[in-house]
């Protein structure tokens, strides 16, 4: 059995030289909740298309979700969608609840090697929410849902993609998520894989499948501090 650490030391990650990091809940806390106010802008979109309540469109949301990886790949199987409206009507949000992060942006650029974010949002969205962080400066590259072909995560062919796409050595990678089914495939390609969980264990944050079990075998280490773990491995 794979045990899974907590506390990493510089040496456990010496050979990584690609950092992949989810975006969101992964570059900033769950506790902020920014996702909340795209979960809520989905939910009246669905609404909105289907001319459904909230409680039924926001079920059919959460079936998509389940069932394709992304809610928007889900209306554009059945609905035949523009996902560049969805897009956009999904992150129109404020940004205003993230705060800059400079210890977190220290320890991003003080890691060796290339940093991306490899994303089930759009680019737009990662620049805000980088920007807020002021933290984007630090990253070589976004991959977002666009250039998945609007395929998410966890999906193989679009880790294949990102992975072609910037050459990654997979054997000298890393993998930072929130949602531990989005690393199998890092895990089954050689990549250390680190998940985000939240602060406050008492809080419920998304469904009961979206988090970590005993079975999670495939995930390395645990941490709900990425700015005490990327120090652990500049530092330790």
């Amino acid at each position: 059995m794979t045990e899974t650490h907590r506390l990493p030391t510089r040496s456990d990650f010496a050979h990584v030289t690609e950092w992949v990091f989810d975006l969101d809940n992964t570059l900033y806390p769950h506790h902020i909740d920014l996702f909340a106010q795209i979960d809520r802008n989905m939910t009246s979109y669905v609404s909105t298309l289907l001319g459904l309540s909230r409680e039924e469109a926001r079920a059919i949301q959460k079936r998509y979700y389940l069932e394709h990886g992304t809610t928007l790949q889900g209306l554009m199987i059945h609905h035949g969608i523009n996902p560049s409206e969805f897009l956009e009507m999904a992150h129109a949000i404020d940004y205003g609840v993230l705060s800059p992060d400079p210890h977190l942006g220290e320890a991003i650029r003080a890691l060796p090697g290339r940093k991306f974010i490899f994303t089930n949002g759009s680019v737009r969205h990662a620049e805000m929410t980088a920007r807020a962080l002021g933290i984007l400066d630090h990253f070589d590259d976004i991959f977002d849902i666009v250039a998945a072909e609007y395929v998410p995560k966890p999906a193989g062919s679009t880790y294949d993609k990102f992975m072609a796409l910037h050459r990654v050595d997979t054997a000298h990678a890393a993998m930072f998520e929130d949602l531990p089914r989005n690393l199998l495939v890092p895990k089954a390609l050689g990549m250390k894989t680190v998940l985000l969980m939240p602060r406050d264990d008492s809080r419920e944050f998304g469904d009961a499948w979206e988090k970590k079990t005993d079975e999670d075998l495939h995930i390395d280490y645990t941490t709900s501090d990425l700015t005490d773990f990327l120090t652990r491995l500049i530092d330790g």
